[in-house]
């Protein structure tokens, strides 16, 4: 019996297998596709993203594949968001193509022991007490395989979240945007964005000589599908609204998506997980689809390995709904927020789009918080009681003096304890935390005696912190004697 099979090799899934190889649960990830899909739907990778990867050492694979871009957008307002202006080693969104963060994704899985079985699709499950049967189609018939634990990332029409019975309420489509990749003739000279009247068109360089258009235009707001999607319609939605197709030909990939945004009303029941698409289904506004389920794994993985384990103290992984399921409605609310952005093309919408786009550049904080919450870096989990304000918060990648940083200590996937009470930065014996033993996590927790290089803002004073797995904050004291009595997953 495996001790979790993981259901798609999306990045969701693979961060999932990384993080519980990590801990030497073995998992094997089975994944319908029989060759990655070279299609990139995601082209985008976040700042918090990239701070998950580089806890585990491995930023500078994406950075080195993929382009830092300064900006992003919100509804695709023309004023764009400012990420230059974030506290992240990272303050700028990743131009890196799906296939590639996929592929990069798949490598260090498969570096930490995961096997990953593509030609394999999941028809159905049965769930006992003490484990679940997962049946799958294989290239050499159908089998079965056993697990302890059973994690549904297979997307949005996940077979895991509907063979186990879990709700997925919400929206139905009423828009349908458009994606095409395709050659052209007579390029523009880089990105561009347009919106009016007649709809909204971005278009983006991506490699290989190949020009993105996605768009929507005021025959696509319908409750129906239309259809698929053709050349030729894709030639006139995009003349429409630029005045030339810049000469498009040699389509490489056609496709529609609707803004249908549902939810799971449980990220877990019992011995099943869900995360990214099959816990969470919006329409594709600002590029946060892929990253927050890298972050739903980050926070699944290290609570899913302590369970299998039985290092897990009392309710653990039911914390991983409670945190992961406001994050999905945040999620939910601010697409549906960008979608009626996008498709304002009335001329009261174009004016709501013209008055916001005003107050993003004569309010800079309006800018910041919107690129803060595109970023994830606002996430905080709530604390159980009485804590210290960063209790809960996402840890920054703190520079140590005498160099190094918090990242580079979490390497291994432990909880991280940092001694703050070091007379100097060498690590000399300070006063110590001669109580911290009644934190559970503390005999798992790799220790680290340091002192701050910049000790200011919200960590000014503080002696000690534990840092969760996932980069979180589990409590912090300014006290040099003892953490909190009561401390935090």
């Amino acid at each position: 019996m495996d001790p979790v099979i993981v259901v798609g090799a999306g990045p969701t899934g693979l961060w999932l297998a990384a993080e519980l190889r990590l801990h030497d649960v073995p998992v094997t990830v089975l994944e319908t596709r029989e060759e990655r899909d070279p299609h990139s739907k995601a082209v985008t990778v976040h700042p918090r993203t990239l701070e998950v990867l580089a806890m585990r050492g491995i930023a500078g694979r994406f950075l080195a594949a993929g382009m830092p871009i300064p900006t992003g957008h919100f509804g695709s307002l023309p004023r764009r968001l400012d990420f230059g202006v974030l506290d992240t080693a990272y303050p700028f969104t990743l131009f890196l193509p799906q296939a590639d963060t996929e592929r990069l994704l798949e490598e260090h899985a498969r570096e930490l022991g995961a096997t990953v079985l593509r030609g394999h699709r999941v028809t159905g499950l049965e769930e006992h007490a003490d484990m679940v049967s997962v049946l799958v189609a294989g290239p050499d018939g159908p089998y079965r395989l056993r697990a302890c634990y059973l994690a549904g990332c297979d997307g949005t029409r996940s077979t895991v979240r509907q063979a186990a019975g879990i709700g997925f309420p919400g929206t139905d489509p009423t828009v349908w945007g458009w994606l095409g990749d395709v050659v052209l003739d007579d390029p523009p000279a880089g990105p561009l964005s347009v919106s009016g009247g007649d709809g909204g068109v971005m278009v983006v360089p991506l490699p290989g000589g190949v020009h993105r258009f996605v768009g929507v235009t005021a025959d696509d707001l319908r409750p129906g599908r239309p259809g698929e999607l053709t050349m030729e319609e894709l030639r006139a939605k995009v003349a429409r609204v630029l005045g030339t197709d810049f000469g498009m030909h040699d389509p490489r990939w056609l496709s529609r998506f609707g803004n249908a945004a549902r939810q799971a009303e449980q990220y877990r029941k019992g011995r099943i997980v869900l995360a990214g698409d099959a816990a969470h289904m919006h329409f594709p506004a600002g590029g946060v689809g892929l990253n927050v389920g890298v972050q739903d794994a980050a926070n699944l993985g290290w609570k899913l390995a302590a369970t299998v384990r039985g290092a897990a103290p009392d309710g653990l992984l039911g914390t991983y709904h409670a945190e992961r399921h406001p994050v999905g409605a945040e999620l939910l609310r601010h697409t549906m927020a960008q979608t009626a952005l996008m498709t304002a093309i009335s001329d009261d919408g174009q004016a709501l789009r013209s008055l916001l786009g005003s107050l993003l550049a004569e309010v800079p904080e309006l800018s910041r918080t919107l690129a803060e919450r595109l970023a994830a870096l606002d996430v905080r989990y709530a604390p159980a009681g009485p804590a210290h304000p960063l209790a809960g918060t996402r840890a920054p990648d703190l520079p140590l003096a005498g160099g190094g940083t918090l990242y580079g200590l979490m390497h291994a996937g432990r909880h991280v304890l940092l001694d703050l009470t070091a007379e100097d930065a060498s690590g000399a014996e300070g006063p110590g935390l001669p109580h911290a033993d009644r934190d559970p996590w503390l005999p798992h927790a790799d220790r680290h005696r340091a002192r701050l290089a910049d000790p200011g803002g919200a960590w000014a004073g503080v002696r000690a912190a534990l840092v969760r797995p996932d980069g979180h904050v589990a409590w912090a004291s300014e006290e040099s004697t003892s953490p909190p009595a009561q401390t935090w997953a």
